[in-house]
């Protein structure tokens, strides 16, 4: 019987975008609406789709051996994990989000201290008790199952913890930002016991060094172009590059082949500049992981 590693995928908002960060890595996971085993395209690893509040615990009690999730979730339940990786999605549902204290724009409150004796709504117990317990503000914290903002609004409470990336939803909702509890954002969790076991710990390692390839390429792109020996130097002066460009000298020929990594944004920018310079045939091609020692 071959050897598996049980892999979480966050069932949620991060559900689609995590699956997308597979598929880039080199590896196909397939839903089905009435499954939480999702499948995937190797025996070694088995996948179930785990909420990302949940994920943590799971991984600490030895149910799963990775998975992603927040640190956010990781700290509310005070899990005792390894962090192995930690990541921004840039491109897809989620990127470096904020736990934010928001109160009414006519309250009172206008800083943390002033919370003394209120009463706060959040997802984030735990993590809210220990924040205001550390810093000798008594407060009473109620969990809250959704539509957090609605309840600072009608009154129901004085203030709310709520998660936000840009903090237009908690303005929208007529609600000011007067502290921020935690900067958070998706990290690759371990059990600590996995990393023990030799083989458990390098399959681990392959996915993660893998991941972090595919969101290292998410914004760069490949671009390759044919130049004229007598104009290379001005070419690559205008050429970007993580190291220095590949230059290779075509059959039979005066001309060079120029190859290039580069961000994506800029190439619109360049390639009139390219062109002008004396760079032919230019092809620009995606890339779905840029790998270096670094990443290791």
């Amino acid at each position: 019987m071959s050897r598996k590693i049980k892999l979480g995928i966050p069932k949620g908002s991060l559900e689609k975008a995590t699956i997308d960060l597979f598929k880039k890595a080199g590896w196909k996971i397939s839903l089905s609406s009435r499954n939480y085993f999702p499948s995937i395209d190797d025996s070694e690893i088995e996948c179930s789709l785990i909420r990302a509040q949940e994920m943590a615990r799971y991984i600490e009690s030895g149910v799963l051996d990775v998975g992603l999730t927040g640190l956010d979730w990781i700290l509310e339940n005070q899990s005792d994990v390894e962090i192995l990786s930690d990541f921004v999605y840039s491109k897809v549902s989620t990127k470096k989000a904020k736990w934010v204290l928001a109160v009414p724009e006519n309250s009172p409150i206008s800083t943390i201290n002033d919370c003394s004796g209120k009463t706060i709504s959040t997802e984030l117990v735990n993590f809210t008790k220990r924040y205001f317990a550390d810093r000798g503000i008594p407060v009473s914290v109620e969990f809250s199952w959704g539509a957090t903002e609605a309840k600072v609004v009608e009154g129901l409470v004085d203030a709310i913890v709520e998660v936000t990336e840009t903090g237009n939803t908690i303005k929208a909702h007529g609600l000011k930002i007067i502290h921020t509890l935690l900067e958070t954002n998706t990290k690759l969790a371990v059990n600590k016991n996995s990393m023990k076991d030799h083989w458990k710990k390098s399959k681990i390692q392959q996915i993660s060094l893998l991941l972090r390839g595919a969101l290292n390429a998410e914004n760069l792109v490949g671009i390759k172009m044919n130049v004229p020996e007598k104009d290379i130097d001005q070419v690559i002066k205008i050429i970007p590059s993580l190291t220095a460009p590949t230059v290779s000298k075509l059959h039979n020929s005066d001309w060079l082949s120029v190859e290039s990594v580069i961000e994506e944004e800029v190439v619109r920018e360049i390639i009139p500049k390219l062109i002008e310079a004396g760079a032919d045939g230019i092809i620009e091609y995606p890339l779905n992981k840029v790998i270096s020692k670094k990443d290791l």
